[in-house]
């Protein structure tokens, strides 16, 4: 959700957030009202009852401000590309199951490694960005965004927590912790002041306040949470990790490439600048030209065998051209032969020339057991001529790229 032209940018359960804001609020107006404000006079000599009202004030705006920045400020947010990146594409060609062909298929790397502090670091695709996440980088099921140094998704601030506000997360949980033990401690103090100031036991003074029980028992438990929260960060800061790293990659003993010690890992967190958003959320959107889509494995193929196809079809078409020539002149020759001999090789001669005919008729089907005689060679014997034999050869060849279904048709 955006508010005042992008510049405050919340998530999508931002209506948590109201939630946390009257968990903050509600505490310290009732503390204000019923203890603070009874504390006024109790300390005339340099009127410190009201400092204990402006710092609870202060203090609680100091949270608010935190807790704005958390949750109103760009995490991270990793710009998703509209189209995958064509330079990770290749096309390899693999030999299919029938007839050995060589058929073209579009290969993705899913993941890659990139170097990190002089290790390797294996990356991901993401498929609904459609870009290669950057290192620690991890995409968030309820914001449908990948987030720089994704730490979680707090359902109390509602926003990722990531690489841009991941100190404002915990300066601001660590402050809700001082300001539970802040109302703790001078709700106390106003129950020992009441049972000073009437000479009562501890149970009366707890009948006069009730606020300050309640007050006392909800910081108590706040403690727990923000308190528990606040340690359990301040022993990921100090290895330099992540939620998200801890919960997954903790029981497989991973080598922490991130870790530069203790004293680094902090200045890392709180004493860097603020990288700049990626993202300029207050620009006009860009209409993208509409780009060609990719040709899937099965179109590339079939382009691919057209076009074999074609120039098989036209090699087939010469061949054939140049056979029916050559069988024309040899079918002269053939049949002077035959005036030429007697009668007693009339008919055998006669067949032969018939089957050379109707292998004219039958171009480019050529059989590879067609025999000639030697034509011009006075000797009975019959050989294949070179020049039949240099037709087939040539046809056959060009043939051997076609499917047996292709030669059908």
């Amino acid at each position: 959700y955006f508010f005042l032209g992008g510049r405050l940018i919340f998530g999508p359960d931002a209506k948590s957030l109201l939630i946390s804001l009257l968990l903050i609020i509600v505490p310290v107006t009732v503390f204000c009202v019923f203890v603070a404000r009874h504390l006024r006079h109790e300390f005339p000599s340099y009127n410190a009852g009201y400092a204990i009202l402006v710092v609870a004030i202060v203090f609680t705006i100091h949270v608010l401000v935190l807790l704005l920045l958390t949750s109103a400020r760009d995490p991270g947010i990793v710009p998703r590309n509209s189209h995958p990146p064509e330079e990770e594409f290749r096309h390899e060609f693999s030999a299919s199951v029938e007839g050995g062909r060589q058929t073209p298929s579009l290969q993705f790397p899913r993941t890659k490694e990139v170097i990190v502090n002089g290790m390797p670091v294996r990356v991901k695709y993401c498929d609904t960005c459609m870009l290669y996440r950057p290192p620690r980088c991890s995409h968030c099921s309820i914001c449908n965004n990948c987030v720089e140094r994704f730490d979680h998704h707090c359902p109390w601030v509602g926003q990722c927590i990531g690489l841009r506000n991941y100190r404002f997360f915990f300066c601001f949980v660590s402050s809700a912790m001082l300001l539970c033990i802040y109302v703790f401690a001078i709700c106390a103090l106003y129950i020992k002041v009441l049972m000073d100031n009437n000479q009562s036991t501890v149970l009366k003074a707890l009948k006069e306040s009730p606020a300050s029980v309640v007050l006392m028992a909800y910081c108590f438990i706040s403690l727990w949470f923000v308190g528990g929260l606040t340690g359990f960060h301040l022993y990921l800061i100090s290895t330099n990790q992540t939620t998200y790293e801890n919960f997954r990659y903790k029981a497989e003993n991973r080598i922490n490439v991130y870790d530069l010690g203790c004293v680094n890992n902090f200045m890392e967190v709180f004493c860097t600048k603020v990288k700049p958003s990626r993202n300029n959320f207050r620009a006009n959107v860009q209409e993208e030209e509409p780009r060609p889509p990719l040709p899937t494995t099965r179109e590339a193929e079939v382009d691919m065998g057209e076009d074999h196809r074609a120039k098989v079809e036209d090699d087939l078409e010469f061949g054939g051209d140049l056979l029916k020539i050559s069988q024309r002149h040899n079918i002269e020759d053939i049949e002077a032969e035959i005036r030429s001999r007697g009668s007693d090789v009339h008919h055998h001669n006669s067949s032969e020339a018939d089957s050379v005919l109707g292998s004219d008729r039958r171009a480019p089907n050529v059989q590879a057991d067609i025999r000639n005689s030697s034509w011009g060679r006075r000797s009975g014997s019959w050989e294949i001529a070179s020049e039949v034999v240099g037709m087939k050869s040539n046809v056959t060849e060009s043939r051997s790229h076609v499917s047996p279904k292709e030669q059908y048709q």
